[in-house]
Order: structure tokens, then sequence, then C-alpha cells
């Protein structure tokens, strides 16, 4: 058995509505996806997080190492690519194209020897997974705090149990928001904050400590990634656990996170961080340390999907007679590109998502809408 070709493909989908948060604007929304076919015909699909056109590009390169391998080794494939990529990209987009293909092969492997790629990676250790509504975030509307309770409430109407909410305006906007969208869905919806490292370590303290009464779940990437120690810092000058590593890849650049002590909880990004081979080693890891581990999840269905599959496998720490929550992100924002590309039987009832059988990564693609939004453009935009 033999990877006979590897496609890639940019995806992208005009917003109706421009969003922002601390960092920039967001007019669009542009993904790069990968198609693995194997010579006995059977198709694995994968996705890259973080400039479509550069993943694209990444792909490409990889793609003359690998045509041929047998993609049921997916470990060896893996090494191949870091090996070709380690001399000049131990971080950043190229591992998001490694990410993009793993994720790809494990989707076909589930595929080829049907099964859902939760048992391949260890076996089911929940029926099901609490979603956290991601939204919240910034628009030009003139009343921005009573929008975002609204949004808020909305999500509570809907059953979730935890939304996560944006900061990184200003220390008195985000205050002044942060206790609107609390009294709008009241005390008992777990409610997480993420200023997309906005901020230095004073404010970030002065922030945390006005919110603390607030009953915040997380504080996500308080500050910017490169500062470990002030993020060790940031963690005894607060109650509120600290969140981050979405900007963070392979298992050294997390080794570095926890070794240091930045963080109560990590969140890699599986299509950026080194795919499903790579975010099982995180995993282990994370388990020595102690911490726990919600991964970032920003994209398609496939994204979704991937991470739905890595979190049924995680353990939960500690071990306890009654298992803790385990959360996963769940992006609430306008993308038609993850509501029309990928079919699922996976169903949200009563705050929850059920986990079903279905093999490889348990989706299919929708080819009309990859037609719909397939482009070919060899600038980007940061998306």
């Amino acid at each position: 058995m033999k990877i006979k070709s590897i496609e890639s493909f940019i995806l992208c989908d005009k917003l109706k509505e421009s969003f922002s948060f601390s960092q920039w604007e967001y007019s669009e929304r542009r993904i790069c996806i990968v198609k693995v076919t194997s010579d006995t015909g059977h198709v694995g699909w994968g996705e890259g997080y973080g400039p479509a056109s550069i993943i694209k590009a990444g792909i490409e390169n990889l793609t003359p190492f690998l045509v041929g391998q047998n993609p049921l080794h997916i470990e060896t494939i893996w090494n191949i690519m870091y090996r070709r990529t380690l001399d000049y990209a131990r971080r950043g987009i190229l591992v998001s194209a490694i990410s993009a293909i793993d994720v790809a092969l494990w989707d076909l492997k589930g595929k080829i020897m049907e099964q859902p790629v939760y048992l391949l990676l260890g076996g089911k250790k929940r029926d099901s997974i609490v979603p956290y509504a991601t939204g919240l975030y910034f628009t030009k509307n003139k009343d921005l705090g009573d929008a975002l309770a609204k949004e808020a409430k909305e999500y509570s109407d809907l059953g979730y149990k935890a939304i996560k909410m944006k900061v990184g305006l200003s220390i008195e906007e985000d205050i002044e928001h942060v206790r609107m969208v609390r009294g709008a869905i009241g005390p008992d919806i777990d409610l997480m904050i993420d200023a997309n490292h906005a901020y230095n370590l004073r404010e970030a303290i002065k922030l945390a400590r006005a919110v603390e009464p607030y009953n915040i779940y997380w504080f996500e990437e308080p500050l910017s990634p490169e500062y470990y120690e002030q993020y060790s810092e940031l963690r005894t000058k607060t109650t509120i656990p600290i969140a981050g590593g979405e900007c963070e890849y392979l298992r050294y650049g997390f080794q570095t996170l926890l070794s240091s002590k930045s963080v109560d909880i990590i969140q890699p990004d599986i299509c950026a961080t080194g795919g499903l081979t790579e975010a099982k080693r995180i995993a282990t890891l994370a388990s020595v340390y102690g911490a726990e581990i919600v991964p970032h999840t920003w994209g398609t269905g496939i994204a979704f999907s991937a991470a739905m599959h890595f979190v049924t496998n995680i353990d939960c720490l500690p071990g306890r007679l009654k298992e803790p929550i385990c959360y996963i992100e769940h992006d609430r924002t306008e993308n038609g590109l993850r509501e029309e590309l990928t079919n699922s039987r996976m169903a949200y009832e009563n705050g929850a998502i059920k986990i079903d059988d279905t093999v490889g990564l348990g989706f299919t693609v929708n080819e009309d809408a990859l037609e719909k939004y397939k482009i070919d453009k060899t600038h980007e935009l940061w998306t």
C-alpha cells in the first residue's frame, strides 16, 4: 500500500460582517486543507492552521518525499517530514504543513482499517465531550457591551455550559464587558477570557485581579508567548488559572512552557503543533507535569473532528471517581467553511457532543462546497 497523491487547496469565505480581536480584524476566513489518496483509492483529509498559501507551499515542498510511502506508517512519515524541515523550520508555519498531512494520514488510516481514529489513538475514554462556545469578538457595534452580553445569553440559551469571550481593548473596557457578560449568563456558566497576548505583565495582573470576582474559569494568552517567566510570575499573582499554548510548536515548545511553570492549562492546536501524532506526545508530557489540556480549535469541521477524536482519547487529570469536565473549543463565529465543507453524525444534545463510531475522523467532505470556496492565489492575508 502506498500514498498515490497529495493535493492541497486554499479555501476562502468572505464574511458578511468583519470582527476583530486584540490584534487583528477579520474580513474573511481562509484555510488550507489537504487530501491524501492511497493506491487503494482511500482518501484522508487534513487541515493546517495559519496563513493558507504558505502552508500550501509547505505541503507541496514535502510531497515528493512522501508519495510512495506506506500511509499506515504514520510515525515514520512524521519523522521524514520533521527531519526534512528541522534545519530551518523547528517552529512555525512548516509545522502546520506537517500537521495538515499528519491529520489526513490518521483519517486515511481509519478508513483503510475501517475504524474510528480515537480507537487507533488508543481507545475511547468518554462517550461525549462538553463544548465551550468561542465567540464574543469585537465588532463596530456602538453598544459593544450590550451586544456581547446578548450574544453570550444566546449561547447559554442553546445549552452551552461554558463560553469564552475576547478581552484586550483596554483594562477598563474589559472589566465592564466581563461584568455585563457574567450578568447576562448568570453564575452557573463557566466563563473564560482570552486576551490574545494584548497586555504586558503589569496590565495582565491588574486585569486578572479586577475580574476575579466574576469567577473566571481561565485567562487565556494574557501575555506574549515569548515571555515564559512573566507567565510564571502572573500565575502567582492571581487565583484565575492561566491558559496558553496555541502559539507553541511540537513537544519541545511545550516542554519549555511546562517546565517554566507558565500555565495551568495547555492549548495545542492539532493543526499547527504537529498533528495528532505530536499531540499525543504533548498530552503525555502534560500528564507528567499534571497540566490540563484543552486543544485550541479554529477552522473547518476537519480541525474540529481531529480535536474531538483527540479529546475522546486523552486522560483528564487527575484520576478520580467522578471525572472532571473535558472541554473542547467550539468556534461560533461566522464561517461558511466550517458549516458547509464537512458532514458529520456528531450530535449536540444537552450541552454535550456525542461521539459516534464513523470510520476515520468521522466526516465526509462536501465536494460542492470545496468547489464553491476553492481559490488559487499566491498571495496571502493573515486570517
